[in-house]
């Protein structure tokens, strides 16, 4: 038997229908946010052709134009010429946003334990039940696992040639996808990637796979992990020139693999998009990433997957889980305690350590949440805390 495995994980460009939606729901969390940091959000976004629907619950003082934040969102995706069969001057949008809940935000605004006189992490309840997952590794520079690392600067590479007129034929639409090939827990080299780039009708397709493969996947794959073997599957339908919403719907929260591990972890299921910090299926899984990146930046452990849970209307989280994949030097459940004692999971206490109060989340949503520079939840800050921890 083989002592080998494959493991492949997918990102896509922020053209892609599914990103227009998520930038857009984004875009106006970002506004309101701007004007009223106290605001609650849930939109999410739909298009397909040259429609658009915003649709979800907000209350805030803010008063924001949602249709003029979303025309920006579309022509900062790419999309601002009608040739593309979907452009942001020219699409209908239709706005479908009503008030929050009461039923909700009576828990939220008023947690369990704030009525019982708990302290001001306490004035929070979660906004949702469920499970959040955090993931760090270190098979990358950035703690990340390598086929979505791989992955996700691809996509980018393939924007930013798009973007700087390398290659000026291509569109927005676009998706890559990297196989890795283990040895045990070590990645050893890259075996397959496949990209599919969107582009003008009048290149041929012999220009385009040498153009994407000289100066996208040879700029981001490390010789180091191509063994002179790799398979390259570049455009493998060939034409793709109908893309975007033109050539497929789009929806807030569909990417949620790609957003965040590849799929080498556990995931609760909740997508990320469009959501205030109350939303704990957004800011929680912000505060997982943080405490397992922290856990293997002290090198307490090679792998680490955290599982947040809550109960909506409660401050508290109802169980924390660790799991170190057996790499961990010191067990699970001593881990467990010492996260404890360093990170506060309390929403009220997320959004103040990662200051999540501020519109950032345009930033987010395009090649990852997670492994990517200037996020707060990318910080290594409690390393040396867990470390010191783990002395005692």
């Amino acid at each position: 038997m083989s002592k080998y495995r494959l493991f492949t994980s997918e990102s896509v460009t922020e053209g892609h229908p599914d990103k227009v939606c998520d930038r857009v729901s984004d875009s106006i969390l970002d506004a309101l946010l701007s004007k009223d940091k106290l605001s609650r959000v849930a939109v999410e976004t739909c298009c397909k052709g040259q429609n658009m629907y915003l649709l979800g619950e907000v209350t805030s003082g803010a008063d924001i134009d949602y249709a003029a934040v979303a025309r920006k969102a579309i022509s900062d995706a790419g999309y601002n010429d009608p040739a593309l069969g979907f452009d942001a001057a020219g699409c209908n949008i239709v706005v479908n946003i009503e008030r929050q809940s009461p039923d909700i935000a009576m828990g939220v605004d008023a947690s369990v334990e704030a009525k019982r006189g708990g302290d001001k992490y306490d004035t929070v309840g979660a906004g949702d039940q469920g499970m959040m997952f955090g993931y760090a590794c270190d098979e990358t520079e950035e703690l990340m696992p390598l086929a979505i690392a791989l992955s996700h600067r691809l996509t980018a590479r393939l924007a930013k040639v798009r973007k700087d007129g390398v290659l000026p034929y291509l569109r927005p639409d676009g998706k890559a996808q990297v196989t890795v090939q283990y040895d045990g827990d070590t990645p050893v080299k890259v075996h397959t990637v496949v990209l599919s780039t969107q582009h003008a009708p009048d290149i041929d397709m012999d220009t385009l796979r040498a153009d994407i493969k000289r100066e996208v996947i040879d700029k981001v794959i490390p010789s180091s992990l191509d063994k002179g073997d790799m398979v390259v599957y570049i455009n493998p339908t060939g034409r793709f020139v109908l893309g975007g919403p033109a050539g497929d719907s789009g929806l807030t929260g569909r990417k949620i693999i790609a957003d965040t591990y590849g799929g080498y972890c556990a995931h609760g299921g909740g997508a990320f998009s469009g959501k205030d910090p109350t939303k704990v299926d957004r800011s929680a899984c912000y505060m997982a990433r943080y405490v397992c990146k922290n856990v293997v930046a002290a090198k307490l452990a090679r792998r680490c997957e955290v599982q947040i849970a809550y109960a909506i209307g409660v401050a508290h989280p109802v169980s924390v889980a660790v799991n170190t994949f057996g790499t961990g030097k010191v067990s699970d459940a001593m881990l467990s305690d010492m996260i404890a004692k360093v990170f506060d999971l309390r929403p009220a206490a997320i959004a103040e350590q990662l200051d999540l109060l501020n519109p950032i989340y345009a930033e987010t949503c395009n090649y990852g949440h997670f492994g990517r520079q200037g996020f707060s939840w990318e910080r290594t800050d409690k390393a040396d805390a867990l470390a010191a921890l783990a002395e005692e």
